[in-house]
């Protein structure tokens, strides 16, 4: 009877798996559970024929799940959400350089038409209204460039918020997690299983590692009094961003994003406020770590990449600065971006500069030109407000390497903005100076004037730049001079007297007359396609577009082809992890029909045992 009765409770637990399992075939996360039963040990029976079956034990009911394709799942899972968000921002990033010449008008478009502008005005270069047409393309021009920076801020600010949206998503698992992590030890140590809050667990996994790398470890709890015994919980841990803890058990640590000051910007054309990610226990977050992986890396690349490219150096001096009375750190540079104030991507309204592992707020700085006519060191002006600083630097930071920003090797926004500015720095500077060349006079006889200039912040003035391009060796230029540094593709702007007034545009430098004496309109023209008279990139003025065009469709078509590589990858190990753990309706039926089979049989067993101790006991007994 017994034996009977322990083949009704096994088919029995088997129909309600099997039940479960049917249930639960759309259940998103959910692992295929299936009955595990052993035969009871045998009874002696002290005869010839040895031991009698005495049933079947129900061990448990276990996930169909494999491990191995958990971890391949999740380590591209990875790839998958950072070449994702690639894909997304560097296709809107293509479509701000588009031009069709229809229905966008582009770079090309726009240069274009300022060039035959250009050449109209070489035909009639004394006339007000042509020389009116021409400005007017030119502050096309400067609009255009306006437009593509601030679209890029624009970018740049959404990345920045869907980077707070995944800081808050990491610590709203790992706070589920955790909490998982307590329930599954409690129940499990009853020597159950707690299947579903392991999918549970196990689904929070798959979502979080699409956001960042994740390392998961599960081990057991042993009994410090009896360590061979297996007390039935485990210490799960969960490792993000290239090792960092987030969840040890039921305890979790919590990730927070802190708005950078205005004074604290990486790069001059950032956005403000963009957040850095910090540990709420102290602990140092790496941004610039190539192993945090997910949809954060691809965040943090598109909002912060600078192509490798951040101020780098070696601390040669600190002194005093005799004039001022505040620190001034000097510092040697080697590489051939910092070597030109065109490239530069330092704040103009001061910054953090890391000196070997500490860091100190700066003001201003100085650019100390070679012999060779490129900058070969930096001076900064160390600031003494005790708010940012609370030490100043010492002599025992003299040789240690120094560093601004981060260095993110790759063309993300900062990149194309620093791009943005080095064209417009450079065009404005040859274009200006062509202008203001020696007798240049405009339509009135007087000295000339410069054409392309910078809004300030107000956008009711306007800074004019006089600066040479070519500076003598041991020359100084301050962040604060009228240098083109200023100048960026957001406040680049027209001469407001020349747009009212177009006769003060200089056509001449008075030395000839009729047509042939407008040798400036020559020189403008010229300029367009002339790279001894602008260079960008080993690249005239007009193949601007071309060179950047180049970046950002490689990149785009990089984040494409990859984005759609590990998405397939990710089907394919998918399948995988189905074909173990997922749930088939039709192997369920046949399960249905087998179980059931065995419940009757069992039944009819125990019926028959009740008609056999019914005539025993009831019918023959005395």
């Amino acid at each position: 009877m017994n034996t009977a009765y322990t083949g009704l409770i096994a088919s029995n637990a088997s129909i309600n798996t099997a039940g479960n399992n049917i249930a639960n075939v759309e259940t998103k996360g959910y692992s295929r559970q299936t009955v595990t039963q052993r035969a009871s040990d045998a009874i002696r029976t002290h005869t010839t024929y040895g031991c009698a079956g005495s049933g079947v034990d129900t061990m448990s009911i276990d996930r169909n799940r494999d491990a191995f394709y958990d971890f391949k799942y999740w380590n591209n899972n990875d790839k998958v959400g950072e070449y994702g968000e690639k894909e997304y921002y560097m296709k809107q990033i293509e479509d701000l350089f588009a031009d069709d010449n229809k229905t966008i008008k582009g770079f090309t478009t726009v240069f274009n038409e300022l060039s035959e502008a250009l050449k109209e005005l070489q035909k009639n270069p004394g006339d007000s209204t042509t020389k009116a047409q021409m400005i007017g393309f030119a502050n096309n021009l400067a609009y255009y460039f306006n437009t593509v920076a601030e679209n890029l801020v624009n970018i740049q600010t959404d990345i920045n918020a869907e980077i707070k949206n995944k800081v808050d998503e990491i610590n709203s698992y790992a706070a589920e997690i955790a909490s998982l992590n307590e329930q599954i030890n409690v129940i499990e140590l009853t020597g159950t299983t707690a299947n579903e809050l392991r999918d549970r667990r196990d689904l929070l996994i798959d979502q979080l590692s699409l956001i960042t790398n994740v390392e998961i470890n599960e081990t057991p709890i042993r009994d410090p009094n009896y360590p061979d015994r297996d007390t039935g919980a485990n210490r799960y841990t969960v490792k993000i961003a290239g090792g960092q803890m987030l969840v040890d058990g039921n305890t979790y640590n919590e990730l927070e994003c802190v708005a950078r000051a205005n004074y604290e910007a990486n790069n001059q054309s950032d956005a403000l406020g963009l957040f850095d990610i910090v540990w709420k226990n102290g602990n140092e977050f790496s941004m610039s770590s190539n192993r945090i992986g997910g949809q954060l890396q691809g965040l943090i690349a598109l909002r912060d990449g600078n192509n490798g490219e951040c101020f780098k150096g070696t601390v040669a001096e600190i002194g005093k600065n005799q004039t001022t009375g505040k620190n001034e750190v000097t510092i040697d540079v080697s590489a051939s971006y910092l070597k030109d104030l065109n490239k530069s991507t330092l704040p103009d309204n001061g910054g953090v500069i890391q000196i070997g592992n500490q860091e100190y707020y700066y003001d201003t700085f100085k650019a100390v030109y070679g012999a060779d006519g490129k900058i070969e060191k930096y001076v900064f002006e160390i600031s003494d407000d005790l708010n940012k600083n609370s030490r100043q630097p010492a002599d025992d930071r003299v040789g240690k390497e120094a560093q601004i920003g981060v260095s993110i090797d790759y063309q993300g926004v900062p990149y194309y903005q620093q791009q943005l500015n080095e064209w417009v720095r450079t065009y404005a500077q040859a274009f200006n100076k062509i202008l203001t060349g020696q007798d240049a006079v405009d339509g009135y006889g007087n000295a000339a004037d410069v054409l392309f200039v910078a809004n300030e912040a107000t956008d009711v003035t306007q800074r004019k730049f006089v600066t040479s391009r070519n500076q003598a060796a041991g020359a100084t230029v301050s962040s604060t001079d009228d240098t083109y540094y200023y100048l960026t593709a957001t406040n680049f702007a027209i001469n407001k007297e020349m747009l009212d007034d177009s006769q003060l545009l200089a056509t001449h430098t008075g030395k000839g007359t009729g047509p042939e004496g407008y040798d400036l309109v020559k020189e403008l023209i010229d300029l367009q396609t002339n790279k001894d008279k602008m260079s960008f990139r080993g690249c005239s003025a007009s193949d601007f577009l071309q060179c950047v065009l180049s970046d950002v469709s490689l990149n785009a078509s990089s984040a494409n082809t990859f984005s759609a590589s590990y998405q397939n990858i990710a089907k394919t190990i998918d399948t995988q992890r189905l074909s173990v753990s997922g749930v088939d309706t039709e192997e369920e039926s046949l399960n249905l029909v087998q179980y059931q089979r065995a419940y009757n049989l069992a039944s009819q067993m125990i019926q028959v045992l009740t008609e056999v101790y019914d005539r025993l006991i009831l019918q023959t007994g005395v």
